[in-house]
């Protein structure tokens, strides 16, 4: 079959490699229709995660057609199916309690001792991304094995066209859990740090979950002005100082609650950002982390954040002192994706919540390098790239 392939930095390529099969009884093997690049994807582009390996396939929002199931799978060939990035058992404590994320056999045992060195604990497995979450081949690919398959995925309802849907893979579930973690309340001011896609879904969840005002921050003017479509107020961090306008914004308060969804390679000339991006490019650190910085310092006294952004490593000039002191609350997690698929799948159904705005590009698996190319250098332009297997080049849009 024909997927893309990590090579190294700036390096991915679509190369033929040996279709998946069947492994463990609960397993599926599932055709791929369409997959996404993620901006989480751009991390292992630029080579901030480690573990990679040369010729690991690439790729967790992903939904497809069933086509092989193992004897314990619950789903049946033909079936149209949306899959979670996070492999999770079902079973375990921790997904007993719907923290699929945390699952404790998502992780094959051999790939464990990584995680657990790093963090602590070993994590759920993830989909095309690093073998610390454990080598797991991705979606951006013809075809692709899902573990635990009557666990994860989610069956589509016949004619539903798989833009209004591909997003429950990830970024929608990520969006509403980060707008959740923020425990927003009615009549509340909610600030997002990061207009990509996982905080254009938060804005829209926060909105939904009683939210009076929604200010957005970032930087690329596209973007900026879909977070205003949806009725969010703005900030370019280009021409007006955050923390000033938001205090402004707020009558000296500060929000009430704060989301940062841009995460280890924030953008800015900022002097602490400056000086991460030294450490970072010398190996003295692995995180720029001004948004949180920043989230922590905006935010009101007794406020919350909500982190969904993706951090790596260990980071410096943490304003430990001002979360203390303020007495804010931060919750933060890799999504429990299965946990949210249901309610999202129904919202998506009632037009309570739309997906389809993020797509900016759609092309052919084939191009998938220049996808992440094009996602990589014009982020103003672009806000999504779907994949689509068999595509013909003069469908690309």
């Amino acid at each position: 079959m024909r997927a893309l392939t990590w090579h190294g930095k700036h390096d991915v390529r679509v190369d033929t490699v040996d279709d998946p099969e069947i492994l463990n009884p609960r397993d599926a093997i599932i055709k791929i229709t369409s997959t996404a690049i993620c901006g989480s994807d751009l991390h292992l582009y630029d080579g901030y995660i480690p573990t990679m390996k040369a010729g690991d396939i690439l790729g967790h929002e992903f939904m497809g057609e069933v086509v092989e199931t193992g004897p314990k799978s619950t789903l049946r060939k033909g079936q149209r199916v949306v899959v979670p990035f996070t492999i999770a058992c079902g079973s375990c404590f921790h997904c007993s309690k719907h923290q699929y994320s945390a699952c404790d056999n998502g992780l094959p045992a051999d790939n464990q001792d990584i995680a657990q060195a790093a963090y602590g604990q070993p994590m759920s497995g993830l989909f095309g991304y690093s073998h610390m979450t454990g080598g797991y081949a991705g979606g951006q690919a013809e075809y692709v094995r899902v573990p635990f398959s009557d666990v994860g995925p989610i069956v589509v309802p016949d004619g539903v066209d798989d833009d209004k849907v591909l997003f429950l893979s990830d970024i929608l579930p990520t969006g509403w859990m980060a707008a959740e973690n923020a425990q927003i309340e009615p009549g509340d001011t909610v600030a997002v740090w990061g207009c990509g896609p996982v905080g254009l879904f938060a804005v829209q969840s926060a909105f939904l979950m009683g939210a009076e005002r929604v200010i957005a921050i970032d930087h690329f003017p596209h973007r900026l002005e879909l977070a205003r479509k949806f009725g969010a107020e703005t900030i370019n961090f280009e021409e007006t100082k955050t923390y000033d306008a938001l205090m402004e914004m707020t009558g000296g308060i500060g929000p009430d609650a704060c989301i940062d969804s841009v995460g280890l390679e924030a953008h800015g000339f900022f002097a602490d950002n400056v000086w991460d991006q030294i450490k970072v490019s010398t190996f003295l650190g692995t995180d720029r982390t001004h948004s949180i910085r920043q989230a922590i310092l905006a935010c009101r006294k007794g406020g919350r954040v909500s982190m969904p952004a993706v951090y790596g490593g260990f980071v410096d000039k943490f304003p430990l002192g001002a979360f203390m002191e303020k007495g804010l609350t931060l919750k933060t997690g890799q999504t429990h994706v299965q946990h949210y698929m249901p309610g999202l799948l129904n919202a998506i159904m009632e037009e309570k919540i739309d997906t389809t705005f993020l797509i900016s590009h759609r092309m052919p698996l084939e191009q998938a390098a220049q996808g992440y190319r094009l996602f990589h250098d014009k982020q103003n332009e672009v806000t999504k790239i779907v994949l689509k297997p068999g595509m013909d080049l003069t469908q690309a849009t």
